[in-house]
């Protein structure tokens, strides 16, 4: 019989999904979770493990503080899993996002930090909590975290997954397994084009191709941030009540480049930096800049929703809010 046929039979399909379903049923196996109980409902308790994640939005929304926070915070909310994490951070250097992680770690402005106000200087005191804090991330047994700086072609990004999920796979009973890693790319975007890639269209489809291929191959929890399109901004889109308002799947940029190889995408979007007042058909009451709204377009193994948090962008930090209230426009009665 050829051993090379393209095909099998369904039932090596059954006895995987048998067997991951039992793991899961004991505990062996859990998804990786987020800050936000609103997000892990959205997919399977989490992000699981060998999907890829899209969340994109405009400058401003908070598209990288909400990956800093899953990243910052992952550790401990997924305690007792061994994790590790490779950023491929294009578009912030490491020491802005560090400045950033120190930010939420003592709860105060990026500028206080930084000592940007002459009247309101960094405290010792404050500085040495930041030495400790450092001092604590850097023990790499604890939080192995590691970053790529450069930006690369997708062929480059595909070998330099691999060869980091084969330098950190163990051989446990002569088998060798691959440790669950949280792959983020901040922003998809900013990859370089390749000479076989006549745009940044075609480097998306080969992006998501590649997302898939290594999905499959690794347990790999893929967080890759990406633009919208600038027809967002139009103002037509940003009038007040208007279904135009919310952010959608064509919105996304390279529309379904990334969109079909997605498991959950997340559109997010800061009505009040568009001075909405109302958002949306149901007009709900935005009242302050921090209020941020996220679309879940696809959600593979959920239900598609429109959940409200809250950006607290002096803090470096994202939180759940409750559903606003609607506006109800006066009628008038003859």
């Amino acid at each position: 019989m050829n051993s090379n046929k393209p095909w099998e039979s369904q039932k090596k399909g059954y006895q995987e999904a048998l067997s991951y379903i039992h793991a899961r049923r004991q505990g062996l196996i859990t998804s990786f979770k987020t800050p936000w109980p609103k997000v892990n409902d959205a997919g399977v308790n989490g992000f699981e493990w060998q999907s890829l994640t899209v969340i994109g939005g405009r400058p401003g929304t908070g598209k990288t503080l909400i990956k800093d926070q899953i990243v910052r915070e992952g550790f401990e909310i997924n305690n007792g899993q061994t994790i590790r994490v490779l950023e491929f951070q294009f578009e912030m250097v490491a020491r802005a996002s560090k400045v950033r992680e120190f930010s939420s770690t003592l709860k105060k402005s990026y500028k206080y930090v930084c000592s940007a106000d002459e009247n309101n200087k960094l405290t010792v005191d404050d500085f040495k909590k930041l030495h400790d804090h450092a001092k604590k991330m850097v023990d790499i047994d604890k939080f192995p975290v590691d970053i790529v700086e450069n930006p690369c072609t997708i062929e480059t990004f595909k070998k330099i997954v691999t060869d980091y999920m084969e330098t950190y796979a163990q051989i446990i009973n002569d088998k060798k397994v691959y440790v669950n890693t949280v792959v983020t790319v901040d922003h998809s975007n900013l990859f370089k084009k390749s000479k076989s890639e006549g745009g940044k269209t075609d480097m998306l489809y080969n992006l998501g191709e590649a997302l898939t291929n290594l999905k499959k191959r690794f347990p790999i929890a893929f967080i890759v941030l990406s633009q919208l399109k600038r027809e967002v901004e139009s103002p037509e889109r940003n009038e007040d009540g208007k279904y135009g308002n919310y952010i959608l799947e064509t919105d996304l940029l390279g529309g379904d480049a990334l969109f079909q190889h997605a498991d959950l995408v997340v559109g997010v979007n800061r009505p009040a930096k568009k001075f909405i007042k109302y958002y949306g058909p149901d007009r709900y009451i935005i009242d302050d800049d921090s209020v941020l709204v996220w679309h879940f377009l696809k959600c593979r193994n959920g239900d598609t929703r429109m959940s409200f948090f809250k950006g607290l962008f002096d803090q470096m930090k994202v939180l759940e809010m409750n559903t606003p209230g609607v506006h109800v426009k006066s009628v008038r009665t003859s």
